[in-house]
């Protein structure tokens, strides 16, 4: 919270106004899905009590820092896009009720089409404040394995967004340049099938088109040179088996548990990253989730496994689990359970006893958990393993994009912090690196990788974001 408002109130030494969207549900706070009743965004009990808590905590603050009072904030929403959730009217009354310290405009967010939304009907609907379109998206978002999108000055948005215009509207691009998540803040969608949203995205509404829609050209500041630095080598590596034995004490359990469950973080659960799961078999055959594996999971040791087949010449079963992001909008909150979040079998019968590790992949695990024990780098190392090489640089350390060619997948962080995932079968190919992130002298780079590693760790100056023609066959 403290960074939060720091960053509001830098917002007035900028000369700017802030628009301010803080969402009573935090976009699917994982803790509260500890409990199995937890229904978000409704007037259910467990989750009222932590609204309440938050609110008491954040909206103090907050009051001081409106227009009204000398700050910057001249609106605040705290909702968004509730009809496209649930119609629980009360939840509505609610969250007005909780706010009302806050002198803020209430944002309506009508799911229907602009032919049928006039600014009369929305006059009627929300008095005669002013139309204000909070959240109007520029494009489809950007999804792991998917072909990016890109907005020009013939799509149907601006056809729309003409149309706002001409009806005296307001509205907030979403997103108007594009730009950068870091670590696993990513997030998901749902549309057809579950979605994992990309790292690092470009430019989403072109010059042209913005032109196009009429609006007034300003000066543009000069844009941060960008630095291409020397690639990088990874020498030294460590796989995750040797890592295991240096880790806090596993959790042991007859049954899987997600990692919300996990008794970690002062019995707040896991929120992201990684979750591996240990046990022992006794005979080969065919194993299945039968649903009960989010998001993504990975089976060691990966020889002489197909279609689900594992054999009995290797006892002990791993699955790395990856939580790929979660979703913040649509019926499917309530089930953002990461893990393995029931039983799995083992030839139709559940597996029991299980070993279970947090790899959460925060600065305290790269800084107190990660030993000290790199090995050199002398032969093709494959399955999962973290990765050292070291940056070096001069005094005036600037923005950079790392791209990484030949690796497959995996996480990257930078001086012990998660700058966020990179994966081969794109869109995705180079990731935002900020200067404030790199320091003179040496900067460490640590790499977790999945799968197999490449040589070396490129730098450019641009960011590059589109499938290209070569991965058709690399997909994991």
């Amino acid at each position: 919270i403290c960074r939060f408002i720091v960053f509001i109130k830098f917002g007035k030494i900028v000369a700017l106004f802030l628009l301010l969207f803080f969402d009573s549900y935090l976009f699917n706070p994982s803790w509260l899905l500890r409990d199995p009743k937890m229904k978000l965004r409704t007037t259910y009990k467990g989750f009222t009590k932590a609204v309440n808590h938050y609110f008491d905590k954040i909206i103090p603050m907050i009051v001081q820092l409106q227009y009204a009072k000398g700050g910057p904030i001249i609106a605040v929403q705290v909702e968004n896009e509730y009809g496209s959730y649930h119609q629980d009217k009360r939840y509505l009354k609610y969250i007005k009720k909780v706010s009302a310290p806050l002198t803020f405009l209430h944002i309506y967010i009508f799911l229907i089409s602009l032919s049928d939304l006039t600014k009369w009907t929305l006059h009627f609907s929300q008095g005669r404040s002013p139309i204000l379109m909070m959240v109007y998206t520029a494009r489809s978002l950007d999804g792991w394995g998917t072909a990016p999108h890109f907005a020009d000055s013939h799509s149907e948005y601006f056809l729309e967004v003409r149309e706002m215009f001409n009806a005296s509207f307001s509205l907030n691009f979403y997103m108007f340049h594009g730009g950068t998540n870091f670590g696993f803040m990513g997030g998901s969608a749902s549309l057809d099938n579950y979605l994992p949203m990309i790292t690092s995205y470009g430019k989403y509404l072109c010059p042209a088109a913005i032109s196009n829609l009429g609006i007034p050209k300003h000066p543009q500041p000069d844009s941060i040179p960008k630095a291409t630095y020397k690639s990088v080598i990874t020498p030294y590596y460590i796989s995750l088996w040797d890592v295991m034995p240096y880790l806090e004490e596993p959790i042991s359990s007859v049954k899987p548990i997600c990692m919300e469950k996990l008794s970690v973080n002062q019995g707040s659960g896991q929120s992201s990253g990684y979750v591996l799961y240990e046990t022992m078999i006794i005979s080969g055959g065919l194993l299945t989730t039968k649903g009960h594996l989010q998001d993504r999971g990975q089976r060691y040791p990966l020889w002489r496994v197909c279609l689900g087949q594992v054999y009995k010449n290797n006892p002990t079963l791993r699955i790395l689990v990856e939580n790929q992001g979660r979703l913040a909008y649509g019926q499917n909150i309530n089930k953002e359970r990461k893990g393995l979040i029931g039983d799995i079998y083992l030839n139709n019968s559940p597996l029991r006893k299980f070993k279970i590790y947090s790899l959460d992949m925060k600065t305290k695990f790269l800084r107190r958990d990660l030993p000290n024990i790199w090995k050199p780098v002398v032969f093709k190392h494959q399955g999962p393993a973290f990765f050292l090489g070291i940056l070096r640089m001069g005094n005036y350390p600037r923005d950079t994009f790392i791209k990484m060619e030949g690796w497959t997948k995996g996480v990257i962080f930078i001086n012990g912090q998660n700058l966020g995932r990179y994966w081969n079968i794109g869109p995705q190919e180079t990731l935002y690196l900020p200067g404030p992130w790199l320091r003179p002298g040496s900067n460490e780079i640590i790499v977790f990788e999945e799968f197999k590693p490449g040589l070396q760790i490129h730098f450019t100056n641009m960011s590059h974001l589109g499938m290209v023609p070569w991965r058709a066959n690399c997909s994991i």
